[in-house]
């Protein structure tokens, strides 16, 4: 029998969305480029603790896309050996200081669930707020932290169907949430 709109032919697909702000950077060389700067030591800290809590969780990307700038590949490099080497990884030059809208745009030509996506502010922060429906309950994400991570879920069959306040929170957490 042919399904109706009383028969569904089967629950939605969900897809995930990791969302990284990059961890803490270095402003110890004043001339140097913005997307030259490297991680701190705190930095450097942080992106695997975050890696840590996600593969404690199960979130393991199957397709890792982020800026360009040196501190995002080096966030992505501390954290790929606790979630998956082999994942696919790209970068994009247009996530350096990136807009909501472009973020999007970005994540909806994405392939695969989950994405890692790794951006930075303000339109990191603001890309989470506007895809969710409600926002998490939590002080820290209103300005979306170094390293500050959003997993989030949205009922569609492919992340070109994936817009503005269609997402539910999985979880969130800071490098300062995680003890240890």
């Amino acid at each position: 029998m042919p399904p109706t709109d009383e028969q569904p032919d089967g629950p939605p697909m969900t897809l995930r969305l990791i969302l990284v702000r990059h961890a803490k950077s270095s402003w110890d060389d004043p001339a140097q480029d913005d997307s030259d700067r490297p991680l701190n030591a705190r930095g450097r800290d942080a992106a695997p603790r975050i890696a840590a809590w996600l593969a404690e969780r199960g979130h393991i990307p199957a397709e890792v896309v982020s800026s360009t700038a040196r501190r995002t590949v080096e966030t992505w490099e501390r954290m790929a050996p606790t979630l998956g080497e082999c994942t696919v990884m790209r970068r994009d030059p247009t996530l350096y200081h990136a807009p909501a809208q472009r973020m999007l745009e970005v994540l909806n030509h994405c392939a695969a669930s989950p994405v890692l996506m790794l951006g930075h502010n303000p339109g990191i922060g603001e890309f989470a707020a506007r895809l969710l429906k409600a926002r998490p309950d939590s002080a820290r994400f209103t300005t979306f932290p170094t390293c500050a991570t959003l997993v989030a879920d949205f009922d569609a069959g492919d992340w070109s169907e994936v817009g503005f306040g269609s997402g539910r929170v999985v979880e969130f957490v800071t490098p300062k949430d995680i003890t240890g």
